[in-house]
């Protein structure tokens, strides 16, 4: 029980004095850069979809 006591102390300790949080302006630039990369990674599959959709219904068709 004290190993467990000890780990959570410990990682509070590491997460308050140890660890360096970004800013709230280079977290918001984070996110916006991951939200308008997400939607351009979207928008590419769903082009090779429709493009591989529209294959195979030709050659379905035959």
């Amino acid at each position: 029980m004290d190993n467990i006591k000890l780990y959570i102390k410990e990682s509070y300790d590491e997460l308050i004095h140890h660890v360096t949080w970004p800013t709230w302006a280079e977290l918001y630039s984070s996110a916006r850069l991951i939200i308008i990369a997400t939607i351009i990674l979207s928008l590419i599959i769903y082009f090779f979809d429709a493009i591989a959709n529209t294959v195979l219904q030709y050659i379905y068709n035959l």
